[in-house]
């Protein structure tokens, strides 16, 4: 088993952090872009409740 220093552990820790960062820029921005074709397709679907 390999025992890791502290600043090992702390890049690995900003590693995930950068990774959970980039996913949710991603998921703004899809939504940004198709959050009007989410929101009319919804509203069809409500619409003849």
């Amino acid at each position: 088993m390999k025992h890791f220093s502290p600043k090992e552990s702390g890049q690995g820790i900003l590693e995930y952090v950068l990774i959970i960062i980039l996913v949710g820029v991603i998921i703004f921005v899809l939504l940004t872009l198709l959050g009007p074709a989410i929101t009319k397709f919804i509203q069809e679907i409500i619409a003849p409740v």
